[in-house]
């Protein structure tokens, strides 16, 4: 099988971090700014307390949302001997993995970040016949997993392991409320094919992304930025086949020469290339691409929207085929917590695909024979709501390293803020990283609620951190065990002291 490589073909500039001060004006303020502007309103809903609806599962544990850190929390959780169920609005799990086109899986940048959920994760891959990106420039790109996770691969694979862990999974059920009782969580209502249906558990947990689940149960929540209210910016990837990639390769280092990775990166790709082995690199517009883009503009082939930020990748899976983490809606346009907006933006994005891809083929070497061959099913969400839990990460977190006992996962990512234009990412030094706490995951108001993902406890800068596939594989990981512990001793989830718990029961144990 052909292994792979990605092409970034483009990228948006970024405004460089000038320290922790100037980090708190950009992101949104520091942690003395008040958070009212990103304080969201309760989220409308039916109180179905006293619904006479048919019950599909009683069981200990409830995951909604099947993506990346609700997949991970229901398999964590059956396998420590909790019956569970998985509820999926889709037909795949991994939400953005698979149904959003979301891939590679981006780096954590911290040495030892990956739990055993990830580990075990990675080897089933390579069992599938799908390997990590080769030649890899593990000096800039290094810690969370793997590179690549073939979508259709992952899906297989994530079904099998819930079947092995006897996770129930119930797909194409959407969620439309809860009913809660003394500070509880009683029963989420799910809409499926028969109709309205309630699913009983002892302990839920929020793996939407959206913290749709905590929002029902009146958790209280943010979204957006603390500064301008906006929510980063959503995407809308597609796929294109019959691309040549050498070709792609040769015209940008070649004939463009965007040395943008370097010339270690450029050694690896050609290596690679000679051995008829797809290269791993990566251009970027703002060096000497940036004209072509702009002039793509000019002849009126493209938009200034189109061009805000342009990425490519292959797919180890997929010989041939490079996935476009493109378009780019713009955030000034469209919002992922206004309904009517969100909607809006995929006839949006359609369009700029076809303006992409149709520059693509006209303009790019190996791309002349390339077509659309897949449009993702999922918006790309950066960011919307985002809960306030019993612990509230904030930028001084991931600036200042900080460490926890109660530490569920380690990550160096750094705060990336599509909304904002920055010149270089504010990287850690190697070897240092921040961790999540296990307290960022409950809340105060439901003890038997658990909240994994993007929509963890945080601000608008931390969540930016946060927010990518490993670090939200790892929490929900955390999360399924923590129910199924809780469940077995007695103890509602936002009582439990991670920290307590013996240390082999642990998915992780924080260093100090």
């Amino acid at each position: 099988m052909e292994k792979s490589f990605s092409i970034p073909i483009s990228r948006r500039s970024f405004m460089k971090l000038a320290g922790l001060t100037a980090a708190g004006a950009i992101l949104g303020g520091t942690s003395d700014t008040p958070k009212a502007e990103a304080v969201a309103p309760p989220t409308s809903s039916v109180d179905f307390s006293e619904a006479d609806l048919p019950v599909l599962f009683d069981a200990d544990v409830c995951v909604v949302g099947g993506g990346s850190a609700g997949t991970a929390a229901a398999i964590s959780a059956a396998r420590k001997g909790a019956s569970t169920v998985l509820v999926e609005q889709g037909i795949s799990l991994g939400g953005l993995q698979t149904l959003g086109c979301v891939f590679p899986c981006m780096p954590t940048y911290a040495d030892g970040s990956d739990t055993p959920y990830i580990v075990e994760l990675n080897q089933r891959m390579e069992g599938q016949g799908v390997p990590p990106f080769p030649g890899y420039d593990t000096e800039n790109w290094y810690g969370g997993g793997r590179v690549q996770y073939g979508p259709e691969y992952l899906s297989l694979v994530y079904d099998e392991m819930c079947e092995e862990a006897g996770v129930d999974v119930l797909y194409n059920a959407t969620l439309v409320g809860a009913s809660t009782e003394e500070g509880k969580i009683d029963a989420c209502v799910v809409q499926t094919i028969e109709g309205l249906a309630k699913i009983r558990a002892k302990v839920f947990i929020d793996g939407t992304g959206d913290a749709l689940l905590s929002r029902f149960a009146g958790v209280p929540v943010e979204k957006g930025s603390e500064k301008t209210g906006r929510n980063q910016p959503m995407s809308l990837r597609f796929e294109m086949g019959g691309i040549e990639v050498g070709k792609v390769y040769r015209f940008f280092v070649k004939e463009m020469k965007d040395d943008w990775m370097g010339p270690k990166a450029a050694g690896i790709c050609e290596e690679a290339l000679r051995h008829k082995k797809p290269p791993f690199l990566e251009f970027a517009k703002w060096k000497k691409t940036e004209k072509f883009f702009l002039d793509g503009v000019t002849r009126g082939e493209l938009t200034q929207d189109d061009i805000l930020y342009i990425q490519a990748f292959t797919i180890p899976s997929k010989p041939g085929v490079m996935s476009m983490n493109c378009p780019e809606m713009p955030p000034l346009s469209f919002s992922s917590t206004d309904a009517v907006s969100k909607s809006k933006s995929v006839t949006f994005g359609r369009k700029m695909t076809q303006r992409l891809a149709e520059f693509f083929v006209h303009n790019i070497p190996g791309f002349e024979k390339a077509y659309i061959s897949r449009e993702a099913s999922l918006v790309g969400v950066r960011e919307s709501w985002r809960i306030r839990g019993k612990y509230y990460m904030q930028a001084d977190d991931y600036f200042k390293a900080h460490h926890f006992p109660d530490a569920v996962c380690r990550t160096a990512y750094p705060i990336d803020i599509h909304d904002v234009k920055l010149d270089l990412f504010e990287k850690l030094k190697k070897g240092q990283y921040y961790e999540i706490p296990y307290r960022a995951l409950v809340t105060n108001e439901i003890s038997n609620l658990l909240v994994a993902g993007r929509c963890a406890s945080g601000s608008f800068a931390a969540q930016a951190s946060f927010r990518i596939q490993p670090t939200c594989m790892s929490m929900g990981e955390a999360a399924g065990i923590a129910a199924a512990w809780g469940i077995k001793h007695g103890v509602e989830a936002n009582a439990i002291r991670w920290e307590t718990l013996p240390k082999n029961e642990r998915s992780y144990v924080s260093e100090g």
